[in-house]
């Protein structure tokens, strides 16, 4: 199992704002839904609920400490700890892609990085004001195997960071 973050931050490591994005980059988001679909995802509840509704063709774990938190969707699963969603995406992997992806929020970011294989981290060349922040990117365990820059009036740039070492 492959497992990947994919998440968008502002210069300052802002991600959110209320519950939302605090910007507007259509192609982000296309390249979020081209990336994730047919995969499973990993989040937060809070993530989860940011979504609204579960997204088309993906299976949602939602990780939540609250034991009497049930969603009922055929695609969702609730998951006490990240420990246990990994474990159920390994038994899920017969019907969908080897690479799962971890959506957030800050707290499940921080927690994945010793199971992080890959990072798909839009950069945005702006500070923006949020309540949400990305955690420190070990940066000494990642490298930046892919970057595409694309100009404009919010500049950005997809980077793709693939882990230095193998997991073991």
């Amino acid at each position: 199992m492959i497992v990947s973050q994919i998440v968008a931050i502002a210069k300052n490591r802002v991600m959110g704002v209320n519950n939302t994005l605090p910007w507007h980059l259509p192609e982000d988001m296309k390249f979020f839904r081209d990336k994730t679909k047919g995969h499973i995802m990993i989040m937060g509840r809070k993530t989860f609920e940011s979504l609204g509704k579960p997204l088309p063709h993906r299976l949602h774990i939602i990780i939540t400490s609250n034991k009497s938190y049930t969603y009922n969707h055929p695609l969702v699963l609730v998951a006490a700890n990240l420990e246990e969603a990994l474990q159920m995406a390994k038994t899920h992997l017969a019907h969908w892609p080897e690479e799962v992806f971890i959506i957030g929020g800050s707290g499940v970011f921080k927690e994945s990085f010793p199971y992080v294989h890959k990072i798909y981290l839009t950069m945005i060349d702006k500070d923006f004001q949020g309540d949400v922040l990305y955690p420190e990117l070990p940066v000494n365990q990642f490298k930046i195997t892919d970057k595409q820059e694309v100009p404009g009036p919010l500049p950005f740039a997809f980077t793709t960071w693939e882990r230095l070492l193998k997991i073991t």
